[in-house]
């Protein structure tokens, strides 16, 4: 609806939407093991863990890029599954919820690579359209396959309708169109960088509305610390040697 207001045509080659078609199908793989992952685990081992993404896009960027791998990104990367060990010794009882979560971030880095690639050669809103009609469709079968459809749907109503607009239209859609909008002018890298700040206030926010099931051992919060600690150094390290090159 909104690209037809702003007339923005979908048309483009069968190929093409095959394969915007099928990076949505990666999105949705990403929602399934992501949500799965807190849902056997918690959301903080599932955030903490996640931000093995830029691991994983250190190594995807530059081989799909055919690229030489940028020491700086893989050494950073290393320092992420430093934490994500340090997160497994001390919360080996999540030990399902951390491998979905591995799972979930190189889902996400895929998709991050592979829209990296196209990002340039279409509107950001034709691309987010074909992947999120891609991911819809999976999600779809993929409820149906299981029996999720034969438990029934309860109708949202009321602030849970107004919750779920706020996620669906802004948290989902919207985000989804800027981070493709994003990828035309930084690395995948680098973005992935930006979004592993989420297990910062993701975490905080975790402990303050759920923590009951929140309060995690003082060794996950040094390897959650450890993440952190290689996304906010990137940037630093990065200008730092390209003025010294």
């Amino acid at each position: 609806m909104i690209l037809g207001f702003l007339r923005i045509p979908l048309k483009l080659s069968p190929p093409e939407i095959l394969r915007l078609l099928g990076i949505g199908v990666i999105v949705a793989l990403h929602w399934i093991t992501f949500f799965h992952a807190i849902k056997v685990s918690n959301v903080s081992v599932t955030l903490g863990v996640f931000a093995s993404v830029t691991f994983f896009t250190s190594i995807l960027e530059p081989l799909l890029q055919k690229r030489r791998i940028f020491w700086l990104e893989l050494l950073l990367g290393m320092v992420t599954i430093l934490g994500i060990y340090i997160i497994f010794r001390f919360e080996f009882r999540f030990t399902e919820g951390i491998i979905f979560s591995l799972a979930s971030a190189l889902l996400n880095a895929l998709f991050a690579v592979f829209n990296r690639n196209i990002s340039n050669r279409y509107h950001p809103g034709v691309i987010s359209f074909y992947e999120m009609f891609g991911g819809f469709a999976f999600l779809s079968l993929f409820f149906l396959v299981t029996g999720q459809f034969d438990q029934g749907f309860a109708l949202p109503s009321g602030t849970d309708l107004i919750f779920l607009l706020i996620l669906s239209l802004i948290c989902t859609s919207y985000a989804f169109m800027a981070i493709v909008h994003i990828l035309k002018s930084l690395s995948a890298y680098t973005v992935m960088l930006a979004i592993n700040l989420e297990p910062v206030y993701g975490i905080i926010l975790a402990w303050l509305i759920f923590p009951k099931t929140e309060q995690m051992t003082p060794g996950f919060y040094l390897g959650a610390a450890v993440l952190v600690s290689a996304v906010l150094a990137y940037p630093i390290l990065k200008r730092k040697f390209l003025k010294e090159s």
